[in-house]
């Protein structure tokens, strides 16, 4: 495979571009809509979405929901803990067992405990070398962590966003930081699917008037979308690996070359190629897997035509991803995203979590 420097992918972001907070109203933020035929860009809001989809068309979205899933306490020493759920553990062990990121981790071996007074006692059942560790939680109130997580935790919210850590929970986070579809009794995601932020109820009510079709993904977003890409050719990055879940009506729609296509958001996407990438026949009922497929230029694109998504960090996979899908089968979608984040900045968009759109068509 030809080398692919991951400079390439870096650019220079002004630290007041990067959305702290979410725009006044979800589908007020910008839309930047890129044309691939007519190489052309034009400037409009998100409400506007309606305008480029009609009968043809089929979004696709990913309808995980996050989990607020930091949650503090502190060691018998007094000292404070943030605790950071990632996942339940898929052991015959306890069910309230999950593994966590700690801090202060080195202060946390196995067989050491944490708690908050009259909520819940947690002990550090064992640890990874990477830090992940394996936590067995117990509810003073009998609840489950995931029950635990909903009353007492914090959103997960991207290092990039400045939040004081002694201040309550922010109720708009926990609002805002969640797509409106999101399914409440799918907590599988530890960040937001931030491409369908922009969506409200009154727009989804719009689009379905317009026949425009939809159909869901579950994809468990985990850290590693925020990992950057630290190796210096890109070809040479370990990519992170994530659940998904397709329902049947879904596959058969990807498979279907009839319509557009019209992803919403790169975890949409991650779930759509790599299913297409895998020898399935026939459609037999719901898809389970684990996509661990790295998306950059060169790519091919079998089940996406169209794609929402937010302005993304330099040097990450998802930056390669949009790149790739700019100018399928070729390299030159990188040259082409730098022209369009200078236009992005030299107007002023937001970026990144709680930042403006983009559509490319």
């Amino acid at each position: 495979m030809p080398s692919l420097p991951t400079e390439l992918f870096d650019y220079h972001l002004p630290d007041h571009l990067i959305a702290q907070t979410p725009a006044g109203r979800r589908d007020e933020s910008r839309l930047l809509v890129v044309d691939r035929q007519s190489r052309s860009i034009a400037h409009r809001r998100f409400r506007d979405l309606p305008d480029y989809l009609g009968t043809t068309d089929t979004l696709i979205r990913n309808d995980a929901a996050v989990l607020p899933a930091r949650l503090h306490a502190v060691r018998p020493t007094g000292g404070a803990v943030e605790c950071f759920l990632l996942r339940p553990d898929q052991t015959k062990h306890a069910t309230e067992r999950w593994w966590c990121l700690l801090r202060p981790g080195k202060r946390l071996p196995a067989g050491s405990t944490f708690a908050r007074p009259e909520e819940f006692v947690a002990t550090v059942v064992d640890k990874h070398d990477d830090g992940v560790a394996l936590v067995e939680f117990t509810s003073t109130r009998d609840e489950s962590v995931t029950e635990l997580a909903n009353r007492l935790g914090r959103m997960p919210l991207p290092p990039y966003i400045s939040r004081d850590k002694d201040e309550a929970p922010n109720r708009d986070d926990h609002e805002r930081y969640q797509t409106v579809y999101a399914n409440r009794q799918r907590q599988v995601a530890v960040a937001a699917p931030t491409a369908g932020l922009h969506f409200t109820p009154e727009l989804l009510t719009q689009l379905e008037a317009q026949h425009v079709a939809s159909a869901t993904v579950t994809l468990h977003v985990g850290l590693g979308t925020f990992r950057p890409i630290v190796a210096e050719d890109v070809t040479d990055h370990e990519i992170h690996r994530e659940i998904y879940e397709i329902p049947e009506a879904t596959q058969r729609i990807i498979r279907r070359t009839d319509q557009r296509r019209v992803a919403v958001g790169t975890t949409s996407v991650r779930s759509i190629e790599d299913y297409l990438s895998r020898p399935i026949d026939e459609v037999t009922g719901p898809f389970l897997g684990e996509a661990g497929i790295f998306i950059h230029p060169p790519a091919a694109f079998r089940g996406v035509d169209a794609l929402i998504t937010n302005f993304h960090q330099p040097r990450s996979t998802l930056l390669c991803l949009v790149s790739a899908f700019l100018h399928p089968g070729g390299t030159e979608g990188i040259a082409w995203l730098h022209e369009i984040y200078r236009e992005a900045i030299a107007r002023e968009y937001r970026f990144f979590s709680y930042g403006d759109a983009m559509l490319i068509l």
